[in-house]
């Protein structure tokens, strides 16, 4: 195909994606930013100021919904409070797609080299692909932090590969933010990456440590009360909470979910992460690492929105690169595509009210199937000889792109 004709598609493309985006009936109209802006402007006019409990006595008015993260977290908002709601959603807009660059670098960057693809392209046609997938239209709709707290993370990782000694930051920072990701801290412990460890322990720790210090009401409460109200998080059993929790509460529904058997399936879901990410240090594969801890933490967290599933994208990132290799493109390409499909598709929200017999309990549950699948069979490799630096990092330059070698005499 010409240059001409592969640009005048993408351009096609990027139009139709466009006109998708700006008028799908699905947008969330940033409820969950205007949460925060809220509850901590709530929480600096209330008695005390930020040294009160008032955060975590906000409700959004007229329902249950309110402030669910650590102290910390509402102080990383704070700026956004002295700024009018318009600037401030401007803001969080910016900030979540400034996010998503840098997470579509960590991930595309390392595909493109080790195939040798066109970068332009690659970029503007996974730019397309993503923008189409449902946690990651839905983490930017509702003005969310998981896009964010995944750029530290991957940021982390990158780190990780080329053996810096500031390893470990940026997953202090995104535990601090939200418990959930805590979990690549077990990462770095089982990987044995002690340094890093060392280093997000003690970032998390110390975070919290200024949250409390600064903010000595709201860290009592938040660790004393708020932590265990699920009723501000909203009913376990709607279908959009895709965890092993959320499975449980749809079964049990109207009841309580039994906790013996969310502890039981999170015992089994840890063994089988800490077993893979075991055989992925020894191979090398910190991509591969990240990818199912990420799955993990989809399994294990009490609440997984639908939103939250863009821990997931290191794990499609695994799969294309796999499905790029020459000898076995067949199978991976199909694993995938059909990964890929099913996150674009809303398909849970077919069972949005009623989840009940056999095909209520597969079709509710489609993301759920689908993080463990990821979990017990994401396939695992050595970095690749052009990608590695001193600990599994960029090295080398990467092969021409395949146009520029074929047209080479």
């Amino acid at each position: 195909m010409s240059r001409r004709r592969r640009h005048l598609l993408l351009g096609v493309l990027c139009a139709g994606v466009t006109a998708f985006v700006a008028t799908v009936p699905y947008h969330r109209d940033w409820f969950d930013l205007w949460v925060y802006y809220d509850a901590v402007r709530h929480w600096t006019d209330a008695g005390g100021g930020v040294r009160g409990a008032g955060l975590y006595d906000y409700r959004v008015p007229g329902q249950t919904y309110g402030f669910t993260y650590p102290p910390f977290a509402a102080l990383c908002v704070l700026p956004l409070s002295l700024l009018s709601w318009p600037v401030a959603l401007t803001a969080g807009i910016v900030a979540n797609l400034g996010a998503l660059a840098l997470i579509l670098r960590r991930l595309a960057e390392p595909v493109i080299r080790r195939h040798g693809l066109d970068r332009w392209t690659s970029y503007t046609l996974i730019l397309c692909m993503l923008a189409l997938l449902e946690p990651v239209y839905d983490s930017i709709s509702f003005g969310q932090v998981n896009l964010l707290l995944l750029a530290l993370v991957l940021t982390d990782a990158r780190l990780l590969s080329t053996g810096s000694r500031w390893a470990g930051i940026g997953i202090g920072l995104a535990a601090a933010v939200k418990l959930t990701p805590a979990i690549f801290i077990g990462y770095l412990v089982v990987t044995r990456r002690r340094r890093a460890a060392g280093t997000a322990a003690a970032v998390a720790v110390g975070t919290t440590l200024v949250a409390l210090w600064l903010s000595p009401g709201a860290s009592h409460a938040y660790w004393t009360s708020a932590l265990w109200d699920t009723s501000r998080i909203g009913d376990l059993s709607y279908v959009s909470n895709q965890s092993w929790q959320g499975v449980l509460a749809r079964l049990s529904a109207p009841a309580e979910p039994e906790r013996l058997w969310w502890a039981c399936g999170v015992v089994a879901v840890v063994g089988a992460w800490a077993y893979r990410v075991d055989k992925a240090r020894a191979v090398g594969d910190v991509r591969g690492g990240i990818a199912l801890t990420g799955a993990a933490a989809c399994l294990v967290s009490p609440v997984t929105w639908v939103h939250h599933l863009v821990w997931l994208l290191p794990a499609l990132a695994v799969l294309a690169d796999r499905a790029l290799e020459p000898p076995r493109r067949g199978r991976p390409l199909i694993v995938a595509v059909a990964v890929y499909l099913i996150l674009c598709s809303y398909v849970v929200w077919l069972w949005r009210y009623d989840a009940s017999g056999v095909g209520g309990f597969i079709g509710s549950n489609t993301f759920v199937w689908t993080e463990l699948v990821l979990l017990l069979a994401l396939p695992l490799r050595p970095p690749h000889p052009a990608l590695r630096g001193p600990s599994g990092g960029p090295g080398r330059p990467a092969p021409e792109p395949r146009e520029a070698a074929a047209a080479r005499p």
